[in-house]
């Protein structure tokens, strides 16, 4: 079979673009910011989180569906961070637990336990808000999630226009956003 001359234009056109994208992503990764001065120990306690943008199929399959989660972040002896989070299910609050290895920045974790994830804390100023980064590749499929966190269960508006300010930069938009109900089924789950 014989291809036309611009047949081959366009596929080798194609492939530039898609490695091109793909070497973006990578980049885009490598940029992404780390609150500066991170602090753990402040970072610990509990969380609600209250809105996330993520391009993971799982999540825009379910994101409807969707209300606050909540997590309590400890600080281990080797300075990684243990997460207790709690997701509202119809059937209870599902319940989850992982620790996030520190790397040779303040405030970037790693974790390699259900495919490898990278994990940011971009900003935070430890008592009202945060917003989490996470990259996740799980056998070749690669997903990102921006979320907003917060020790109350109320948004702050500084920080939510922080938020919707940083993710577009990540690839990510508007309409993979969730700003989530509230529920305080696993608050009270987590805490017992």
């Amino acid at each position: 079979m014989q291809r036309s001359e611009g047949t081959v234009v366009k596929m080798m056109t194609m492939l530039l673009s898609l490695t091109l994208a793909l070497l973006g992503a990578f980049q885009a990764r490598a940029e992404v910011p780390v609150q500066p001065d991170f602090d753990a120990a402040k970072f610990s306690g509990m969380w609600h989180i209250m809105a996330a943008v993520s391009n993971c199929p799982i999540f825009q399959s379910m994101k409807d569906l969707m209300k606050t989660s909540a997590a309590i972040i400890t600080v281990t002896p080797e300075d990684n961070l243990h997460f207790k989070i709690g997701y509202p299910l119809q059937d209870g609050c599902k319940k989850i637990e992982l620790v996030l290895e520190k790397t040779g920045q303040l405030g970037h974790y790693t974790n390699s336990q259900m495919g490898k994830q990278d994990m940011r804390v971009v900003a935070t100023d430890y008592t009202n808000y945060a917003i989490v980064y996470t990259f996740k590749d799980n056998d070749g499929k690669s997903s990102t999630t921006l979320q907003l966190y917060s020790r109350i269960q109320k948004v702050n508006p500084e920080a939510m226009k922080t938020f919707k300010e940083l993710y577009p930069a990540m690839g990510l938009t508007d309409n993979m956003l969730v700003i989530f109900p509230k529920s305080d089924e696993c608050v009270k789950a987590l805490s017992s």
